[in-house]
């Protein structure tokens, strides 16, 4: 058991560094190449955020435990919405962009609905995972649309003046990193699931799922510590969405799943996390102190929930 969550704490260090270091190595090459920093923005390092779940889930899809996979992105959104922006409200009432509340929220919505519809018969085909994928690509498409044409809310991102060889380098002990990472997060849950009669979805939906998420915690609990919280907003649920089409859908390409141990409870919880999100933040665009408190208690219940059933 010690074994096992000591390859859980090294396997999370080395997805998260993995993540940073081969997403600072991948926008120092696009900058080189002269990629606008509008794509890079919104491709390489929208997509290097959520690399710790597709790594996580990857593996844990390819080594036959599906329910990990799929447990760790939909318990990675509950962890987005119902805790990270729970405690940073708490810290600091939360603003939202326009363009998050009448983009991103929405089609947060709109994956999480199909996502589910998709595993009613507990199984991810690759013409489910084509369908997830293919979203993936007009969400992209439709984001550095919008930021073309609304250049106000660009995203720049800073220069990083890395030679071709330091950036193609940083990129491969980046990748070696989440491969590594990932391998000994999903071998040390897998074992701690066995060693006390949990199942791998309960593990997925909760160490595996907030092992992933702490960046996205940390992140925004500092940024709304310094009043800077609507990027940061907005990021959460870009993860959402990202982790929904591009996680399960890459995955599910590669690697059709047999899931059963995500219940519709799980399913419901997700999708009514950004839906309360929407609602709380349509008319005043921000989540304010009570409201992240209500997240927080409704993650809360939901831990308690899972802790029940498994036992």
């Amino acid at each position: 058991m010690v074994l096992s969550i000591l390859f859980i704490l090294i396997g999370v260090v080395f997805v998260i560094k993995g993540a940073d270091i081969m997403t600072d190595g991948a926008v120092a090459l696009a900058q080189r190449m002269n990629i606008p920093q509008m794509v890079i923005g919104l491709t390489i390092v929208a997509l290097g955020t959520s690399m710790p779940e597709l790594f996580v889930s990857f593996m844990s899809a390819i080594k036959g435990t599906p329910d990990l996979a799929v447990g760790n992105v939909v318990g990675s959104n509950i962890f987005n919405v119902f805790l990270i922006v729970g405690v940073a409200a708490m810290v600091a009432p939360m603003a939202i962009l326009r363009s998050t509340v009448r983009k991103d929220i929405p089609i947060a919505v709109l994956s999480s609905a199909l996502l589910l519809v998709l595993c009613l018969d507990s199984y991810i085909s690759r013409w489910d995972a084509a369908i997830l994928f293919c979203g993936l690509v007009a969400f992209v498409a439709f984001n550095l649309y919008m930021a073309k044409k609304n250049p106000s809310e660009d995203s720049q991102e800073e220069r990083k003046d890395y030679s071709v060889m330091k950036s193609v380098l940083f990129i491969i002990l980046g990748l070696a990193g989440l491969v590594a990472g990932s391998n000994l997060f999903v071998d040390g849950a897998s074992k701690i699931a066995a060693s006390l009669g949990v199942s791998e979805a309960v593990i997925g939906l909760t160490v595996v799922a907030g092992g992933t998420s702490l960046p996205e915690l940390a992140t925004s609990v500092v940024a709304a510590r310094k009043g800077q919280s609507a990027i940061a907003m907005g990021n959460v649920i870009g993860s959402n969405v990202y982790n929904i089409l591009m996680i399960i859908g890459v995955t599910g390409l590669i690697q059709p799943m047999q899931i059963g141990g995500i219940t519709t409870i799980d399913f419901a919880m997700m999708i009514l996390g950004v839906v309360l999100l929407w609602f709380f933040s349509y008319t005043k665009y921000k989540v304010e102190r009570w409201e992240g408190a209500f997240f927080t208690v409704m993650f809360l219940a939901y831990m308690v929930y899972l802790v029940k059933e498994a036992v």
